[in-house]
């Protein structure tokens, strides 16, 4: 994960979260420096060795992350004092290298974890840099598994100039990340949970998803049929949309809810074409090389706003990687158009992660939408299979800095693809604890032999169960049941969180 979109999760965690949380990533290649950190022991331009510069707001001078290093970042309460929590994470990482026989200790006047400590040859294994404020703490530790040493070279690390680095490989212990996980997360929960700890990997490099379930031809429950309703008010939105050449994505994903939702005047209107340069296996938008984006499209999708006399509006997109701006620019310009053409109407937009952009976001945060919606999908241990192209970890980057630029947010998960209860609980919790405002939650309904199995069908007394976790988690509205789908009931969600008025 980027840095600047773990540190983006990080505060909103640090902002919002009520409960403990531990981070434990990896990151391409960066150099961070600290409040107070020295720029000239950044030794060469860091492009020029294939890395980025990031100052940040820890303690501490410069230092490296990169793959084959396990960074952690711990958002805990109650760590009034900086020198004991310093301690604590210290003695982890001491504790973790113990279990692997690996001698490590403290370095007197020297914060982080060192290899013979007492020698001749003091070696730092696991640099600390840590802020603490009004007693919850951010970032964390850094220690270094199999990393490319030789990127130290390239600074002053930690400021210190006359002692080296090593890493656990460079010790002549030949060690899995995943192994290093496990420990880490045991040490971690041993010296700071108390109570319930919850632990959701997101997958690691190895096949994993759904394989087998319920035959598509399998009967559906009866809470999964939708009352089919094609009345006056849909036919008139239909033709609308057939007469703008418009693309809704109720009709392109197959959503069960359109008879109801265009039979109240209510649509999702989709920009950017009808083909996404995604393959997720949940979803059956066309995946093909798309074309152009239709410069006339920002003004079609206002004016049938207008004709509909809507006062909420909903514009999501399919993912386009194939755009410098993943067509960020586009949904900044139907925002915009709508604005013009129907100023009363608040408007929701459904993005993709924008490949995890920060300037990309910030151009549709510029057209300052009502809701900012960009769905997670399915559980951290399921991401790989259902969404291939996407990721746990950059989707909570991407709502965490719609939070703290001040939107309300929403985000979606689909159930029935092979998650367990306990996994979608942990995920409104996360979910939650970044800020997140509302929540929809529907069961998958597998399009095509091609797509993923259908694993089990969720009652909805278990829909009902996740509506209550989520409340009692603090997320203003969660909209939980078979039918739901990300913008089913989108005027009443935001009605319920910021007072929307519906459409009339």
């Amino acid at each position: 994960m980027p840095y600047e979109e773990a540190l983006a999760v990080q505060r909103a965690l640090f902002e919002h979260g009520r409960e403990n949380h531990l981070l434990l990533l990896e990151h391409p290649h960066v150099y961070t420096l600290g409040r107070r950190g020295d720029a000239g022991h950044v030794l060469v331009p860091p492009a020029s060795v294939g890395a980025d510069l990031v100052r940040t707001n820890r303690g501490g001078d410069v230092t490296y992350h990169g793959p084959g290093q396990l960074v952690g970042y711990p958002i805990l309460s109650g760590m009034a004092d900086t020198v004991a929590y310093v301690t604590s994470v210290e003695q982890i990482v001491i504790d973790s290298l113990r279990d692997l026989g690996l001698t490590a200790a403290r370095l007197n006047g020297y914060p982080g974890v060192w290899i013979d400590a007492d020698g001749n040859r003091p070696r730092k294994i696991a640099a600390i840099g840590v802020r603490l404020s009004r007693g919850r703490t951010m970032h964390g530790f850094a220690l270094n598994v199999s990393p490319n040493l030789s990127m130290f070279d390239h600074i002053v690390p930690c400021g210190i100039t006359d002692k080296g680095v090593t890493s656990i490989a460079a010790e002549g212990i030949d060690v899995s990340m995943e192994r290093i996980v496990d420990i880490v997360s045991a040490r971690a929960s041993a010296q700071w949970s108390s109570g319930h700890i919850e632990r959701q990997d997101v997958a690691w490099h190895r096949p994993a998803g759904v394989t087998t379930g319920l035959s598509i031809s399998a009967r559906k429950p009866s809470w999964m049929r939708a009352p089919l309703r094609m009345g006056p008010d849909y036919m008139r939105l239909k033709s609308t949309m057939r007469e703008l050449s418009l693309v809704t994505v109720c009709e392109e994903a197959g959503c069960p809810n359109i008879s109801e939702c265009w039979g109240d005047g209510t649509a999702t209107f989709m920009v950017l074409g009808d083909r996404c340069t995604r393959a997720c296996g949940f979803c059956l938008i066309d995946t093909s090389k798309p074309l152009p984006p239709d410069p006339h499209e920002p003004e079609h999708v206002a004016e049938a706003v207008l004709r509909m006399g809507l006062r909420h509006a909903v514009v999501t997109m399919v993912a386009r990687d194939d755009l410098a701006d993943g067509g960020a620019s586009v949904v900044a310009a139907t925002i915009e158009a709508i604005r013009r053409q129907s100023p009363s109407s608040a408007v929701e937009v459904l993005i993709a992660d924008l490949k995890g952009s920060a300037d990309s976001l910030e151009v549709v945060f510029e057209a300052k939408p009502d809701v900012v919606n960009h769905n997670v999908e399915t559980v951290p241990r399921l991401q790989r299979a259902v969404r291939p192209s996407a990721g746990y970890a950059r989707s909570l980057g991407v709502l965490a800095r719609a939070t703290r630029a001040g939107f309300t947010t929403k985000s979606g998960i689909v159930v029935g693809m092979g998650e367990t209860d306990d996994e979608v609980i942990g995920v409104l919790a996360d979910l939650a604890s970044i800020g997140v405002d509302i929540v929809t939650i529907g069961q998958y309904l597998r399009p095509t032999n091609d797509h993923l199995p259908v694993a089990r069908w969720v009652t909805p007394e278990t829909f009902g169960a996740y509506r209550e976790a989520g409340e009692a988690f603090g997320i203003g509205h969660v909209e939980s049941s078979p039918l739901t789908r990300s913008s089913y009931h989108a005027r009443q969600a935001a009605e319920d969180v910021i007072g929307v008025p519906s459409s009339t």
